[in-house]
């Protein structure tokens, strides 16, 4: 075991000419280009913030802030098209969290394209998301050409549902297009069947999904100790919407594996999972990656290294705060976690014209 522990980090220091701790990364070879996936931020420092019961000191997040920061900073060097983030933007569904939130990502606004996913954290148990609706309306995205749209339900109650906490966006890099999903965490029928028709008028393009719930716990765990050791893969358990809301297994079923378009799937909410993979057949018999990291707001955040020529995507774990390439954790700390390859062929699905 110990041999092939060596081995293995050779291999991926070779793959991936990764720069030396704490000296930053290499930049990404021509024709390349990174989608950086932003896991749960959740972090909060301060009044009212979980971490820090007792505090009266204004409320801060310095690892989000540092992760827009260094976004904000290496866009060109790392030639960044596209940054999602995969939910519970706060940890508790207060004003001044999502001032904080706001705050820190105005330092991308207008200088990339982003979405934000709606995660368990950001709405009540209900499906209520008016503060994240009060903070990132889709009118604050309709300026730009890349901001497709979002979700609007045919109903009087705007708070649920509606008003980007689902939405769409397009883009193109490396000769490539994409189609960009936003859904929110146990996204009900309706939502899905929305979300259907933007896969289905956007067939042409490569299409990736964020939603908060994919990867975990098979089973809503008994214990705590059973978020660390029960059996993972695609959840077949919810936390919002009631009897509305689906599950990811529900949703895979319903959305995912209906699309030959789809091609990989990005979430969070589990922290002390940290970092899963799951591939699956699709529609057609294409493969569908499903990508899950929640670094539980401890630093670092996911790039995804598109190298089309090689047909394949370099995912890296970066901790912006350190400035280190991330290998191991506390309760993962199994290398091929963190730093690995997946394959991505450009024409093995639909490609643009």
């Amino acid at each position: 075991m110990p041999h092939q522990r060596l081995r293995r980090l050779l291999a991926y220091c070779c793959l991936f000419t990764l720069a030396t701790r704490g000296a930053g990364l290499d930049a990404p070879p021509a024709g390349a280009f990174t989608v950086v996936v932003i896991p749960d931020t959740q972090g909060y420092r301060g009044l009212g913030a979980k971490a820090t019961p007792g505090s009266n000191d204004p409320v801060t997040n310095p690892v989000f802030r540092n992760h827009t920061r260094w976004i904000r900073e290496n866009l060109s060097t790392q030639k960044i098209v596209f940054v999602s983030h995969v939910g519970d933007i706060v940890d508790v569904n207060r004003e001044d969290q999502w001032q904080v939130a706001r705050d820190c990502l105005d330092a991308i606004h207008g200088l990339v394209p982003y979405s934000l996913t709606v995660g368990n954290h950001d709405m009540t148990a209900q499906g209520d998301a008016s503060l994240f609706q009060r903070h990132f309306p889709a009118s604050r995205f309709q300026v730009f050409a890349w901001y497709a749209g979002s979700y609007e339900p045919g109903r009087a109650d705007r708070r649920v549902s509606a008003d980007n906490v689902n939405s769409h966006q397009l883009f193109s890099a490396g000769g490539l297009d994409f189609v960009h999903l936003s859904l929110e965490c146990n996204a009900p029928d309706d939502v899905l069947a929305w979300a259907g028709e933007v896969l289905t008028r956007h067939r042409e393009r490569h299409a990736l999904i964020t939603s908060h719930m994919d990867l975990g716990p098979l089973e809503r765990p008994a214990a705590n100790d059973g978020y660390i050791t029960d059996p993972k893969g695609r959840m077949r358990w919810t936390k919002i919407h009631g009897p509305r809301g689906n599950s990811p297994a529900q949703i895979w079923d319903k959305l995912y594996s209906r699309h030959e378009n789809v091609r990989l799937i990005f979430s969070g909410d589990q922290s002390r999972t940290v970092s899963w993979r799951l591939t699956t057949s699709g529609q057609g018999g294409r493969p569908v990656h499903a990508l899950m990291s929640d670094y539980t707001s401890s630093g670092p955040l996911r790039l995804y290294r598109f190298l089309p020529s090689r047909g394949e995507i370099q995912v890296i774990t970066y901790d912006t705060t350190r400035r280190e390439n991330v290998t191991s954790t506390r309760l993962l700390p199994d290398p091929a976690f963190h730093q690995f390859i997946l394959p991505f062929p450009v024409n093995s699905t639909h490609s643009p014209r």
